[in-house]
């Protein structure tokens, strides 16, 4: 299967496209929430939370296929191909979301949004292994969530381990437990790939 093809059948250049917009719809609202004096030193937060829900979810969307068993018949392997999918779109991802944020690293700036990314699609692309692409962004919309919700604004300590999603950036667990993730979700689903799911429901 040639590149051009792949990219086609995985609606790569629409995952692209929703890339960017999210990144133009990421600075816009860094720069408003910045600009609102009340929101002090974390005002950035919701935007380095929800910025990587949206581009893990676009690139877990992506990791669908529609022909199972034509891949499975391939003459050449197909985890070299995943994995650099998913590792372009996690590079594209991160940069473009990461500029959105600049300046003030420490108040959730592009260390956090770059993270944050990083994690959340390592998530998506485990989840996609293990229970198919169209719900990957189930279980880190769940987490995140719930994170978000009680985990209260005091950095550090064991919570940076399992809420990872809202620590400041230079926060070393945080980032021990987004590489960590990551690395799960890339090798399992290189070497899986997404679970074989139905056909998509006719309207």
């Amino acid at each position: 299967m040639s590149v051009l093809l792949y990219a086609r059948s995985r609606t790569l250049p629409l995952t692209a496209a929703s890339l960017v917009t999210a990144a133009a719809a990421t600075a816009w609202c860094a720069d408003w929430l910045m600009a609102q004096p009340a929101f002090g030193a974390g005002a950035r937060l919701p935007v380095v939370v929800l910025a990587p829900l949206f581009a893990s979810a676009a690139i877990g969307a992506s990791l669908y296929t529609h022909s199972e068993e034509l891949d499975r018949t391939a003459v050449r392997p197909w985890w070299p191909r995943r994995l650099c999918h998913l590792l372009l779109l996690t590079a594209l991802a991160a940069a473009l979301l990461a500029a959105g944020v600049r300046g003030r690293p420490e108040q959730f700036g592009a260390p956090a949004m770059v993270r944050n990314t990083v994690a959340a699609t390592g998530v998506t692309a485990l989840a996609a292994a293990l229970i198919g692409a169209r719900l990957s962004w189930l279980p880190v919309l769940a987490h995140t969530s719930a994170v978000y919700l009680t985990a209260g604004r005091d950095p550090g300590g064991r919570r940076a381990v399992w809420a990872w999603s809202v620590q400041p950036g230079p926060e070393r667990a945080a980032w021990w437990t987004a590489g960590v993730m990551f690395a799960m979700g890339t090798v399992v689903y290189a070497v899986r790939g997404a679970r074989p799911e139905g056909p998509a429901p006719r309207r």
